[in-house]
């Protein structure tokens, strides 16, 4: 069988909330790294932009992944052997590390409203690289539990 249809039938029995979860992750990725490159080039305007449509769709989807798993609950991952062990292991660091990022995320909003930009700077040294990682990370477990080991 041809391995596009193939992940397509495996697609099939993904619940619709499960992909527009991956969706918003990715967007939120693409928006962060886009934050970054903004400010580096001195781009303030965009960065906030970024920054601000990011934490948006982050919090569509935290509404969106409740509801997910409200409506579906746990979804095992049917992975066997050494890949099990690297799947926990990012799905653990991914989970610990996801309930800092509204934490986080609100500090850095509240630190740039206040304009305390030196603070603001050095919390974004440690924030961006956490809602980075679980951002991406939220992709992978999505792909590992759907669609590579479905």
């Amino acid at each position: 069988m041809n391995p596009l249809l193939a992940d397509a039938a495996v697609a099939i029995g993904v619940h619709p909330l499960a992909t527009t979860n991956a969706v918003l992750n990715s967007l939120a990725t693409a928006l962060l790294v886009a934050g970054w490159v903004f400010i580096k080039r001195g781009n303030v305007r965009g960065h906030r932009a970024a920054m601000m449509a990011a934490f948006v769709v982050s919090a569509i989807f935290l509404a969106c992944y409740l509801t997910y798993h409200y409506l579906v609950g746990h979804v095992p991952f049917r992975g066997q052997g050494a890949v099990r062990g690297v799947y926990f292991t990012i799905l653990i660091s991914h989970i610990l590390l996801a309930v800092a990022v509204p934490v986080l995320a609100i500090a850095m909003f509240t630190l740039a409203w206040r304009g305390r930009w030196a603070t603001h700077r050095r919390l974004g040294r440690i924030a961006l690289p956490i809602w980075l990682y679980v951002s991406v990370t939220g992709v992978v477990i999505y792909l590992m539990l759907y669609h590579w080991f479905a």
